[in-house]
Formats: C-alpha cells, sequence, structure tokens
C-alpha cells in the first residue's frame, strides 16, 4: 500500500466558492494542459456541476501535506478521482483515490 497523496482544491470562489462540499464527496481530476496560465493545471469537477476549482499550484494555496499540481501532474493519467477530506477557510484538503478512470484505488 502506498502513501497517501493530498493535494488542495483551489480556485472555488471563481465557481460555486465551498460551501456544498463535505468530506467524503468525490472530485474527478482533469489534465489541462492547454491552459494559457498554467501548462500543469489540473481542473477539478464534481458530478452534475462540472468544473469547481483547480489542484492548488502555489505554495500560497498549498495546504499542509498536500502536493501541487505540478508534482501531481505525472503521478496521473488524463483524469483521476480524489475524496474531500476537510473543508477549510483557506482550501478544500483531498485525497487521490484512483489515479485514472479505469485504475484501482490507490489508497
Amino acid at each position: 500500500m502506498t502513501d497517501p497523496i493530498y493535494f488542495t482544491i483551489a480556485g472555488t470562489n471563481y465557481a460555486y466558492h465551498s460551501d456544498f462540499m463535505k468530506p467524503g464527496m468525490q472530485v474527478k481530476l482533469v489534465k489541462e494542459p492547454d491552459n494559457q496560465a498554467d501548462h500543469e493545471a489540473i481542473r477539478v469537477e464534481m458530478q452534475g456541476l462540472g468544473k469547481v476549482g483547480y489542484v492548488a499550484n502555489s505554495p500560497w494555496t498549498v495546504l499542509g501535506e498536500s502536493v501541487s499540481a505540478g508534482r501531481l501532474y505525472d503521478k496521473i493519467g488524463e483524469t483521476a478521482m480524489g475524496e474531500i477530506l476537510y473543508v477549510l477557510d483557506k482550501g478544500v484538503l483531498c485525497v487521490l483515490k484512483q489515479t485514472s478512470d479505469a485504475d484501482e484505488t490507490i489508497v
């Protein structure tokens, strides 16, 4: 069993905010290699809503022991799955559950 990989969802204030997010909810990670602002951008989606934010990629937005989008980018396929652990004032802390849609659970 590998060590869990944590990541932070940032930028929720540009979509739906994070008030509705709860621990245990699933999120989908989608690479955005054509993103003009960040070629290692990873979009975060929720079923029925679409984009709810991005994986944090700045030392000011990455919480605790979570990894930045740049460090996560090569560890996942084109898509991956995560689970919300904590909804905090400065971001939403999640754990990576699958490295791609076809992979088995890793934690």
